[in-house]
């Protein structure tokens, strides 16, 4: 078989960005995101296994930095698509989490400019495969002209080779403690979610020849299954409460099939204006033909598979939805605690005239702010210091008048309660008197 010599050296290309465009990214990136961003790209391209290497000199700078995938490499055919149209809107630019899915978390190809964030120089040295072999090429940018980069694809095919893409980064702006208290705290946190998700493929991000170690997120973790009783169909279920956010993705159900990650959506306490950080790992045969489009109040059956209407799906998230308040609530308890002492440091709580008015008024204030907090930490969340000394002093002389029922209409006011929780609340308070 005779191969075709690609004669393609050194070819410039301008890339389609905008001054505008430059400065909108180097506005909203720093080097955290950037090298986050490299790592997605090469999970975008079906890696499971990232490596981050770095050298650093005597004085602590970093005098070299790879980013290297064994993902399918970077398509000579298809160059233009992943280093020119970069912006087509400021609104591009934005790299967002994907919503219902984990696959493709990188856009339009802008997380592959943002390494002037924390170096001016970047080379990639790419193989990919094609019907007639294994190509490889090299594609570079430097700060110094963003809008350009050089291309050379030149090599003849070959029969042997493996796919992937090292990322060398040089005349780095960034040190080796830049990295190791900075980057790689960020990259636990951006990932563990994604590596938890994939662990049955054997995912990894190594660093220097270690693995990255996420369980150091890891608050808690259970598995268990839930099982419907009237078809027997069964659910098994990964729970893992983290120690620190998740950056975009936030806390979220994943539904899969024979470990395929099929959906994803927002868990019941996602939005709780709390640090109650967790994910939910849904394995189950029963999602192979789930239609995840339709409504959970939806009468119409599905066709094929099953849908949100089911009454397993139902089962399913009333289920899950009980076991998370039940975990959220000693999580709430011991912040609590945290929210009481933050308040007695700020002096939020009123001075009192006396110690025996202190003694009589103080502790059931703060026993019911403590069970306030915990049915719903919205009512603390996001005030100044002032508003938190004018809602805890109101409802300390609405307490000393004995006009609870003025407290629980106050709450309900401020914020939206579901059934049960405006229930609680009442109860509360009623307790009171």
């Amino acid at each position: 078989m005779v191969y075709l010599l690609i004669i393609l050296v050194n070819m410039s290309v301008k890339v389609n960005i905008t001054s505008k465009g430059i400065q909108k990214v180097l506005k909203n990136y720093n080097e955290r995101q950037a090298i986050a961003e490299y790592i997605w790209n090469g999970f975008d391209a079906n890696a499971n296994t990232i490596h981050v290497d770095y050298v650093s000199n005597p004085l602590g700078l970093l005098t070299e930095l790879k980013i290297a995938d064994n993902g399918y490499g970077i398509n000579f055919d298809r160059l233009t698509q992943k280093f020119e149209p970069f912006f087509e809107s400021e609104k591009s630019i934005q790299i967002v989490a994907p919503k219902h899915t984990s696959k493709m978390h990188g856009r339009n190809g802008v997380g592959r400019l943002t390494f002037f964030t924390f170096a001016h120089d970047a080379v990639w040295h790419t193989t990919y495969q094609s019907e007639q072999g294994f190509h490889n090429g090299e594609i570079r940018i430097d700060t110094g002209g963003l809008n350009n980069y050089s291309s050379d694809f030149s090599t003849v095919p070959s029969h042997t080779g493996t796919t992937g893409t090292t990322v060398s980064f040089t005349n780095l702006k960034i040190s080796q403690q830049d990295i190791e208290t900075i980057v790689l705290p960020f990259l636990i946190n951006e990932f563990c979610w994604f590596i938890e998700l994939n662990k049955h493929k054997n995912y990894a991000i190594i660093v220097n020849g270690e693995a990255l170690d996420f369980s150091s997120n890891i608050k808690s973790i259970e598995e268990f299954k839930l099982v419907y009783p009237d078809t027997a169909v069964t659910f098994k279920i990964k729970y893992v409460h983290w120690k620190e956010n998740l950056h975009k993705e936030l806390s979220k159900y994943y539904f899969l099939a024979g470990g395929e990650e099929i959906y994803k959506d927002y868990t019941t306490l996602n939005k709780k204006s709390d640090d109650y950080f967790h994910s939910v790992y849904i394995d189950s045969d029963f999602f192979r033909d789930f239609d995840f489009k339709s409504f959970e109040n939806e009468g119409q059956v599905a066709i094929f598979g099953a849908a949100k209407s089911s009454a397993e799906y139902r089962f399913l998230i009333k289920a899950l939805a009980e076991y998370l308040k039940s975990k959220r609530k000693p999580f709430l308890k011991e912040y609590a605690n945290n929210l009481i002492q933050s308040y007695e440091q700020d002096g939020i709580f009123p001075v009192y005239a006396s110690e025996r008015e202190k003694e009589l008024r103080k502790p059931p204030l703060v026993n019911l702010i403590k069970a306030l907090y915990e049915i719903e930490p919205k009512l603390f969340g996001s005030l100044n210091t002032d508003q938190k000394k004018a809602i805890v002093r109101l409802i300390d002389l609405l307490m000393c008048a004995n006009l609870h029922d003025k407290i629980f209409e106050m709450f309900k006011g401020m914020i939206e309660l579901d059934a049960e929780e405006e229930h609680e609340l009442f109860q509360l308070i009623n307790d009171l008197k």
